[in-house]
């Protein structure tokens, strides 16, 4: 089966030609649809580079990375909007809301973008905030809205283009446990009941159970876990090939948002 990305060789400098920073270092990946892969390690280690060039949104230094087949190294920063509109949605830390739009139009930006007809795009804007929970919040502005409702919204907005490729950066820093739970949750089902490829650059450890795949980043490298071989299996099985004889992890919380 044909991956959703695909990435061989990826190089990405900084300011290259003077006192540089080399972010990535020769990175191949490949992330299938069905699957949730997390991406972690430390700050600086390249893993939200490397997000960002697999969302079309950094161009690479050298490499390549195709997105539902297609090339997209080669192609000029003018045609990878387009790239991004058709494949991929985008989920972050700071949910990057519009203040002043309410729920319902934030999510009807998106397919306002695909150029979904107004009525039609209301109708599906509601449609995906009821379906993560948020029947009640067509109306309210994010100032109204708690975190995890935002992250939320903001996962609706993500799914109105319904894309292959869901991409967060960071999803559950800014939440409690809790909240952080019910995310990682609804990204798990995107991914498992929905068919979509879903990938998490995260430093928190609680959101290993979620994972199909743990990714370990290095200065630009992807690297061996620190104990025994990468994971292959889901939910705990996860955590006991990963992390043998490492301190156990703390778990999240029950509970919704």
């Amino acid at each position: 089966m044909q991956p959703a990305i695909a990435v061989r060789e990826l190089t990405k400098n900084y300011n290259e030609g003077t006192s540089g920073t080399v972010a990535l270092r020769g990175v191949d990946l490949d992330v299938h649809a069905g699957e949730l892969v997390l991406l972690m390690g430390p700050s600086g280690s390249g893993k939200t580079t490397l997000l960002s060039i697999m969302g079309c949104i950094l161009s690479a230094t050298s490499g390549s990375v195709r997105i539902a087949g297609k090339e997209v190294t080669c192609l000029s920063q003018k045609l990878l909007p387009a790239i991004r509109l058709e494949h991929i949605g985008f989920v972050f830390q700071g949910f990057n809301l519009f203040p002043t739009l309410t729920a319902s139009e934030n999510v009807e930006l998106m397919l306002d973008l695909k150029r979904v007809p107004k009525k039609e795009a209301k109708r599906r804007a509601h449609e995906l905030l009821d379906q993560v929970g948020l029947s009640d919040k067509y109306d309210s502005f994010p100032a109204d809205l708690s975190g995890g409702q935002k992250q939320r919204v903001a996962i609706a907005r993500a799914l109105a283009g319904d894309p292959e490729i869901v991409l967060a950066d960071e999803p559950t820093a800014a939440l409690d446990s809790h909240t952080g739970r019910s995310v990682m949750e609804m990204m798990r089902d995107l991914a498992h009941d929905r068919g979509r490829a879903v990938v998490i650059v995260t430093h928190d450890s609680r959101v290993l159970e979620f994972a199909d795949r743990s990714i370990r980043i290095e200065d630009g490298l992807i690297v061996q876990p620190p104990y025994g071989k990468p994971p292959v299996a889901v939910g705990a099985e996860v955590l006991t090939q990963h992390f043998v004889g490492a301190p156990s992890l703390p778990a999240f919380g029950r509970g919704g948002i």
